[in-house]
């Protein structure tokens, strides 16, 4: 099975000379692929590796928030996780242009927070997702 799969890898694998790690592509019929030859278009992720997928996405995320934020770590859970979904949803350059809600939490003002979350574009985006995160931010409550 070893050499099977340093086949595969050498037939199936798309990498881009100019950034890591594996990128969708379209193949040569005009299916979305993705890795070593996962044909998204016809077989999707299953639920395990959808849940990998996450799990990786979500420590990333809250990684870099620690990282930026020094003040995120002392937050509540509900609040941590409130952000941590804001900054999933839209990519942390996005999340970084909240300097309202930023700057809020920062100083504690959490009603001000919840305020410049909902006062924007992304709010009207997503709708009652924005309405659950900034009542977990101001109430530091999970609902």
């Amino acid at each position: 099975m070893s050499l099977l799969t340093d086949i595969l890898k050498r037939h199936e694998g798309k990498f881009p000379k100019d950034k890591p790690g594996h990128w969708p592509y379209t193949d040569t019929v005009g299916k979305l692929t993705i890795g070593y030859g996962r044909n998204l278009t016809d077989n999707g992720l299953s639920e395990d590796e959808a849940e990998y997928l996450l799990q990786n996405d979500i420590n990333a995320i809250v990684g870099e928030l620690s990282r930026t934020f020094p003040w995120y770590r002392r937050q509540l859970a509900a609040r941590q996780d409130a952000l941590a979904d804001m900054a999933f949803n839209l990519g942390m350059p996005r999340f970084k242009g909240f300097q309202y809600t930023i700057a809020a939490m920062e100083q504690g003002d959490y009603v001000a927070a919840a305020a410049a979350m909902l006062d924007s574009h992304w709010a009207e985006q997503v709708g009652e997702r924005a309405k659950e995160l900034a009542e977990m931010v101001r109430t530091g409550d999970y609902l």
